[in-house]
């Protein structure tokens, strides 16, 4: 018996393309009446930044990360709102959350995808890189390989579509 879908992890990095992955998360919340919760994570300063600036980089790095966290989401809701006169998609009815936590993409993803108690994962590729990651970028990679919960991975045309232009 396979499992049901209610919750769906969409990963994204904001690329101008990546909002062509949330289409596929949006008609997967659609068809069995899940919800989305979105996640961007926001990289880390390296620790060399912050052992040379001590507490004063920190307290940076920290308002650095809300700024961006709060820039990001409001982003986001936009793409909602952009995405609904579009398409007719009720967006922000189907995302129940929008996480930008500090910390590595992979990370972040599995370890939220737990903590949220998603059934599954979506992401978008560019496909980058050489021979191993010639069709999986990385972070899919490491996603695709280090988690028990099923993995959407969706390519991502490499010009514009249209989706959108602004990107999610």
């Amino acid at each position: 018996m396979i499992p049901q879908i209610k919750k769906i992890l969409y990963a994204t990095d904001l690329s101008e393309n990546s909002s062509y992955a949330f289409n596929y998360a949006t008609d997967l919340a659609q068809r069995y009446g899940a919800e989305i919760v979105i996640l961007h994570a926001i990289e880390p300063v390296p620790g060399h930044v912050e052992r040379r600036f001590g507490s004063v980089g920190r307290e940076v790095e920290e308002q650095r990360q809300k700024e961006t966290a709060d820039l990001i989401k409001s982003r986001l809701r936009e793409f909602c709102t952009d995405m609904e006169a579009q398409t007719g998609t009720r967006c922000r009815k189907l995302v129940s959350n929008i996480l930008t936590p500090a910390g590595h993409a992979v990370e972040e993803i599995l370890n939220k995808a737990d903590a949220e108690k998603c059934d599954i994962i979506v992401l978008g590729t560019h496909g980058k890189g050489f021979l191993a990651h010639t069709f999986l970028g990385s972070v899919a990679s490491s996603v695709l390989h280090r988690t028990r919960k099923p993995v959407f991975i969706i390519p991502l045309p490499s010009g514009e579509t249209a989706a959108d232009k602004d990107g999610i």
